[in-house]
């Protein structure tokens, strides 16, 4: 049930549906989340938001008791009570039902999503201009969805008809660049500018001509260059709305900018292209390689992170690691370092949605190899989790794919051989 209170009765424990007023008001940029933090209550409490909406059932305390108990303590002893709590909650749920309500949650959240890029870009096609306001939900509720569960939002959001790729891959763009700025520890303003950015970043494609787009067949030389001016066009269009932040107009014009300098459309290269624009680089490739088009097959992402990993030039490598580890995907082969401190090899994933496992065979600190054991990555223990990826010369194993080949299968490892 949801009840509307005042920023003064907000407490610990209750689900925040949604905040009244601007969301220049208040210090969040997301809605819809559990209230656990302190230090997040006393944002609440110094905004300027006229009203706080709650949810009383995904609440962890109950609404009699909120009623007629004074605010506890702020302190970080209340904070765990209550997350923990909410996670018992979480837990007592039959598995069947939990998947179901959050793959009907983040199905929701797509479809809201899809329906008002279309409503923004159709108004741009009809000579609107684009206002934040109009959009910023949609970033709320990608991030939110995310939170709640990451794997299957993004899974769904990459399932797009070829009738709906446009707006759909708006959605997955922003879904892909929220969670990567989480993943490279982006503050909350930043994350937000970067949804935001990858939201808009295709709106340029509203005054090129559909024949052109939806085109089965290669281009011309004519109708490229049509396709290319959609990075200028956007940000003119973008130019002209309202309160956009600046990270959207440029990744809008330079999301299409490679490392190497070969990109459009003014051929930047390295630190001359924004961190903001390199991420949508990634974020939109992605996509638009693992998406149903009319004139090809989507491929998986398992075929598609080798593939952007084996373009020199293309991406900044550092941050296709990151983006890598943003979706716990990385391509089969790849030799990394993990947080357990030894040297590893990544893997097939046999089964979809499973989480990633590598081989560990060498140990750094003792630079010495043991016979290769299975370590299934965490996202919870730092230990078990992939921290970077090796340059195997560095570490002078010599015959790299031949011992590569050896260790992902069932064998020892030659040491004398390797060393």
């Amino acid at each position: 049930m949801l009840r509307r209170i005042t920023p003064s009765q907000v407490r610990l424990g209750m689900f925040i549906q949604k905040f009244e007023g601007g969301w220049l008001s208040h210090p969040f940029w997301r809605a819809r989340f559990l209230l656990s933090d302190a230090e997040d209550l006393r944002k609440i409490l110094d905004s300027d938001i006229d009203a706080v909406w709650i949810d009383d059932e995904k609440s962890a305390i109950a609404p009699a008791r909120r009623e007629r108990t004074p605010a506890p303590e702020i302190s970080e002893s209340v904070g765990d009570r209550i997350k923990n709590a909410r996670e018992a909650a979480i837990r007592a749920l039959p598995a069947p039902s939990r998947l179901q309500t959050d793959k009907r949650a983040a199905a929701q959240t797509v479809l809201r999503a899809k329906q008002v890029v279309k409503q923004v870009f159709d108004g741009i096609r009809m000579g609107k201009a684009v206002r934040s306001a109009d959009v910023i939900a949609v970033v709320e509720d990608i991030s939110a969805s995310l939170a709640q569960n990451r794997s299957l939002l993004l899974g769904i959001a990459r399932l797009k008809s070829k009738d709906e790729y446009t707006y759909l891959h708006s959605v997955a763009v922003c879904a892909l660049m929220v969670n990567l700025a989480r993943e490279i520890g982006l503050d909350d303003a930043a994350a937000r500018d970067a949804g935001m950015a990858g939201l808009l970043h295709d709106v340029g494609k509203m005054v090129v001509a559909e024949a052109i787009l939806n085109k089965p067949g290669p281009l011309t030389d004519h109708e490229f260059g049509e396709i290319q001016r959609h990075t200028v066009d956007g940000h003119a269009l973008l130019k002209k709305g309202s309160a956009i932040p600046a990270a959207a107009l440029d990744v809008c014009l330079n999301h299409h900018e490679k490392m190497d300098g070969t990109g459009y459309p003014h051929g930047l290269s390295g630190e001359e292209i924004s961190l903001h624009a390199r991420m949508g680089a990634i974020c939109d490739v992605y996509d638009a390689m693992t998406s149903q088009r009319c004139y090809k097959a989507p491929l998986t992402p398992a075929e598609t992170l080798p593939a952007m990993r084996s373009w020199e030039g293309h991406f900044d490598s550092a941050l296709l690691f990151s983006f890598m580890r943003s979706l716990a995907l990385f391509p089969p082969g790849m030799l990394v370092r993990l947080g357990t401190g030894h040297l590893a090899v990544v893997l097939p994933n046999g089964r979809r949605g499973s989480r990633v496992r590598v081989k560990a065979f060498y140990v750094i600190a003792d630079g010495r190899f043991v016979d290769p054991f299975e370590v299934i990555i965490s996202d919870t223990q730092t230990a078990n989790q992939i921290m970077g990826e090796e340059d195997p010369a560095a570490w002078d194993l010599r015959g790299w794919p031949v011992l590569r080949e050896t260790i992902m299968a069932e064998g020892t490892v030659d040491k004398s051989a390797a060393a």
